[in-house]
């Protein structure tokens, strides 16, 4: 057996979701282990296209159990639409298919209104840009030890005295900071019984049925959202979301031991992106970022955001080698770069005059920076089709391997488009040496 991390290494959007699609291949379980409906996984399956922002990717293999651990917060509303839509699809979706843990946080109607109203309260220029789904709020109840618990919808009573005392802080601030309009303790009392309702049989203790999964020698993949740059404690703060996004929350996020790790995989990009506010030190304001944006489709999965576009960013790379211990890289999108005549790849910072090869902490310095550049040849062959590495252009393969030198990660799996077939797997990190 094996257990065997999947995380970005940029600032999301990285292909997590196609990767983790492929692995389940060879994974009894897949575990989400943090995040919310604030991520989006985009999976391309004979040309169907599946979005998920709370199931785990695996869930397309029905033969597969997939979990949903406590360092995830849940929009039941969003679970369900998911659940049902694939339903539609022809997929069910039942308590042998998913296990939600009893000790996730839900997010809770006022957690969007405070979300969407301290965000249109922020000046221009200090916005986080939030997608406003009450993400931040509910990570802020949790740490503050107020929050809900998905186990708390299997006690009515316990449910209804927390959420009765919630809402009473809640509209406070709604009414008297924000000048928003209250939520109703009604509305959302009888909305959430119809949640439990659907939901108590999917909830269970997803740390103790890992350890049996363990034990019995069962291979599990842990999903991770978002990317290594918007870590709430090593990312480009304040611009990042608010949960850890690094390898090492895939314990804490599911109840699963350190030592049980066997592989962290790094989703890399072969160029670099972001969705809304923060630094971007590579980013392209030229006629080569909008041509990546446009061959890429770089659209936010999640908010339909366009993508800011810019070369690979090394330096980023690095930070996410050393912040998850990456064990191999996932390329992908190295089919966008197709007909660059040129490529670059950021190796280092200047700043004042000074190299440096880390992103900075302080966020004044972080978007000062300059990168300095390398420049390496393009390919101008469509790679779409290519199922082997050797037959990829010279030139593509020079450039998979100065990422590999750089990082000091060899590549594991090159996608070379958006299908589940449109990839390379080099090495199963799910075979042990």
């Amino acid at each position: 057996m094996a257990s065997v991390v999947v995380i970005g290494t940029q600032w999301g959007d990285e292909g997590k979701g196609k990767i983790v699609d492929i692995l389940t291949r060879y994974a009894d379980y897949i575990v989400r282990f943090q995040g919310g409906n604030n991520a989006g996984h985009t999976l391309v399956v004979e040309g169907k296209k599946f979005v998920f922002h709370i199931i785990p990717s695996g869930i397309l293999y029905e033969e597969k159990v997939c979990m949903i651990g406590n360092g995830v917060i849940i929009d039941p509303a969003v679970l369900l639409t998911e659940m049902d839509e694939l339903h539609d699809k022809g997929l069910q979706v039942t308590p042998r298919s998913l296990m939600i843990s009893e000790n996730a946080h839900l997010i809770m109607p006022y957690h969007q209104s405070l979300d969407q109203a301290k965000e249109a309260a922020l000046a221009t220029g200090k916005k986080i840009g939030t997608t406003g789904r009450g993400i931040g709020p509910c990570y802020m109840d949790k740490v503050g030890r107020i929050g809900i618990k998905a186990g708390d919808l299997l006690d009515d009573s316990l449910f209804r005295e927390r959420l009765q005392e919630n809402i009473e802080e809640k509209n406070f601030l709604l009414i008297k900071k924000y000048n928003s309009e209250p939520v109703s303790f009604d509305k959302i009392y009888a909305d959430f019984q119809g949640f439990a309702e659907r939901l108590t049989p999917f909830i269970g203790n997803v740390s103790v049925e890992l350890d049996r999964a363990r034990k019995s020698g069962q291979n599990i993949l842990f999903e991770g959202a978002q990317g290594t740059q918007l870590d709430i404690d090593h990312g480009t703060y304040p611009f990042v979301t608010s949960s850890n996004t690094i390898a090492g929350n895939a314990c804490n996020g599911s109840g699963f031991g350190p030592a049980h790790i066997d592989a962290v995989i790094g989703i890399l990009k072969a160029y670099t992106t972001r969705v809304g506010e923060g630094p971007f030190p590579t980013e392209l304001f030229d006629g080569i970022g909008d041509e990546l944006q446009r061959k890429g489709g770089e659209f936010g999965a999640t908010t339909g955001r366009k993508r800011r576009c810019g070369w690979l960013d090394g330096v980023v790379a690095a930070d996410a080698v050393r912040l998850n211990g990456l064990t191999g890289l996932a390329l992908t999108k190295l089919d966008v770069l197709s007909g660059q005549p040129v490529l670059k790849m950021a190796t280092e910072y200047q700043l004042n005059g000074q190299r440096l090869s880390a992103m900075p902490s302080n966020i004044r310095q972080a978007a000062a920076v300059e990168p300095v550049y390398e420049e390496l040849a393009g390919w101008q062959e469509d790679i779409t089709g290519i199922r082997d590495i050797n037959d990829l252009p010279v030139k593509a393969r020079d450039y998979i391997k100065r990422i590999e030198d750089y990082t000091g990660v060899e590549a594991m799996l090159i996608s070379v488009g958006p299908d589940r077939e449109e990839t390379m797997l080099l090495k199963n990190p799910f075979e042990k040496k």
